[in-house]
């Protein structure tokens, strides 16, 4: 097996300061997307998904973040498919943003809630129309069994949607995640990270630095 324990670095891009933070987290997470978004990072919107089954087993995927502001992290998915029946059993949910070239991270807690079919389809209709085929042509988190089968099933769908616009699948939809909990890391020399915590308590941001 390779040895990993001497693979190290030290976090030197910079600190993070409680006179950095805005009094709510969204705004200041919407300053280091911009951040990101100008780094040229590789999925800047890429963020981890964590739900939990109904056996209390927890699962992770990489989804991409489409919308954001102070209601909540705004993301779309197939609703068949194992996050979403891991969501109408228990709407709690992890969201983390692994922006490693910047030395940041941003953990958060929160519930997802159901966007409405007029959120959806207000997004829907900006996707490229293969995408929007590729929503009726995937059940997502089936299992399948061949590639042959998905690429079958597109080219049908391809084909019976060639002309006019391609309709919102029934099946596909999205979710708003209302944080309950917000956490900025930034790397630091000789371990010594910074991290503060956002928590909404009523309608207010309670903010404390944790230990790193």
């Amino acid at each position: 097996m390779t040895d990993l324990t001497q693979l190290r670095r030290e976090y030197l891009q910079g600190g993070l300061r409680r006179s950095d933070l805005t009094p709510e987290p969204m705004a200041f997470f919407e300053r280091w997307m911009e951040q990101t978004i100008a780094a040229n990072l590789m999925e800047p919107t890429a963020m981890c998904v964590a739900t939990v089954d109904e056996q209390g087993q927890p699962w992770q995927r990489i989804v991409l973040l489409k919308q954001y502001d102070e209601r909540g992290f705004v993301f779309f998915t197939n609703l068949e498919s194992r996050k979403a029946t891991h969501l109408a059993q228990n709407a709690k949910i992890s969201l983390h943003f692994p922006w490693h070239m910047l030395e940041r991270q941003v953990s958060v807690t929160g519930v997802a809630q159901s966007l409405t079919t007029t959120e959806v389809l207000k997004y829907f209709v900006t996707r490229p129309k293969n995408s929007q085929i590729a929503a009726w042509a995937s059940k997502q988190s089936s299992r399948l069994t061949a590639r042959q089968a998905l690429e079958t099933k597109f080219a049908e769908m391809k084909a019976k949607f060639a002309k006019g616009e391609v309709p919102l699948p029934k099946f596909w939809g999205g979710y708003r995640v209302k944080p309950q909990t917000v956490e900025f890391w930034q790397g630091g020399k000789h371990r010594l990270h910074d991290r503060f915590l956002y928590t909404r308590e009523s309608e207010q941001w309670l903010i404390e630095r944790l230990a790193p």
